[in-house]
C-alpha cells in the first residue's frame, strides 16, 4: 500500500508538473484563444485610485521579495510610480471609458479607393510576461459612404495597445473595430511589431520580428493585398 501510494503521489506531481510546462509553452508561444481581452466581472469595481493604491502595496511586495531596499531614495516611489504608469498609461486600453469617440464625416470627395494610414507607433505589453511589445501597425480601409479623421485611427491602434496583449488578438481588435465604426469590411491591418520577451528573455533573440495580418473584404483579393503591401514597404 505504500509504494502504491508513493506511486500515486508521483504520477499526480507529474501531471501538476506537465499542467504547469503546458502553460507555460503556452505563454512561451505568445498563443491565446479570445479576440476579447480576458477581464474578470470585478474588473471595474475599483476606481483608478483605488487600483493604483493597491498596485502599489502589491509591488511594493514583489520589490521586498527580490531583496530591494525600499528605504533607499531612488526606490521608495518605485511602487507608486509603477502603479500609476499601468493604471494611468500602458495599461488605459482596459478601461472602455478611455475608448476614442471617433465622429464620421460623409466621403463627399466620392473617393473610393483604399486610404492607408501608415507607420502607426505601436507601443504595447505582452501579456504572458508584462514586457513591452514594440513596433509599427499599418492600416487601411475603402470608404462605404464614410471617412473618419486620419488621427482617430491612430487613436484605436493606440486604444488597443495600451492593455496586456498578444499580437494576434490587437491584430484583430483592430481590425473588427474599423469595420464596425465604418461600415465596411473593406479593411486591412498589419503590425509589424519587436516582443522583448523574446529579445530580453528566454531566446533572447535580438534580430526576430513578429507579423501578423489581417485582411476582410475587397483586400482578400491578391491584387488589392498586393497594392496595399507595396504602399507600406
Amino acid at each position: 500500500m505504500k509504494l502504491q501510494g508513493t506511486s500515486l503521489n508521483a504520477k499526480m506531481n507529474k501531471n501538476a508538473d506537465d499542467i504547469l510546462q503546458h502553460i507555460e509553452d503556452l505563454g512561451n508561444g505568445h498563443l491565446g484563444y479570445s479576440m476579447e481581452t480576458p477581464m474578470h466581472s470585478e474588473a471595474f469595481k475599483l476606481s483608478d485610485e483605488e487600483k493604483i493604491t493597491a498596485i502599489a502595496d502589491k509591488f511594493a511586495d514583489i520589490m521586498e521579495i527580490l531583496g530591494l531596499d525600499l528605504n533607499d531614495d531612488s526606490l521608495k516611489g518605485t511602487p507608486h510610480r509603477v502603479a500609476k504608469m499601468y493604471v494611468k498609461e500602458v495599461f488605459q486600453g482596459l478601461n472602455p471609458k478611455n475608448k476614442p469617440e471617433a465622429k464620421l464625416f460623409e466621403n463627399k470627395y466620392r473617393y473610393n479607393q483604399m486610404l492607408v494610414e501608415k507607420d502607426i507607433t505601436l507601443h504595447s505589453y505582452c501579456e504572458h510576461h508584462f514586457v513591452p511589445i514594440l513596433g509599427k501597425a499599418h492600416v487601411a480601409y475603402i470608404s462605404n459612404g464614410k471617412v473618419v479623421g486620419l488621427s482617430k485611427i491612430n487613436r484605436i491602434v493606440r486604444y488597443y495597445a495600451k492593455r496586456p496583449q498578444v499580437q494576434e488578438r490587437l491584430t484583430e481588435q483592430i481590425a473588427a473595430e474599423l469595420k464596425e465604426m465604418l461600415g465596411t469590411n473593406d479593411v486591412a491591418v498589419y503590425i509589424d511589431a519587436t516582443h522583448l520577451c523574446v529579445s530580453t528573455r528566454g531566446v533572447e533573440d535580438t534580430a526576430s520580428s513578429t507579423v501578423t495580418t489581417h485582411y476582410s473584404g475587397k483586400f482578400e483579393s491578391e491584387q488589392m493585398k498586393s497594392e496595399f503591401l507595396q504602399y507600406i514597404d
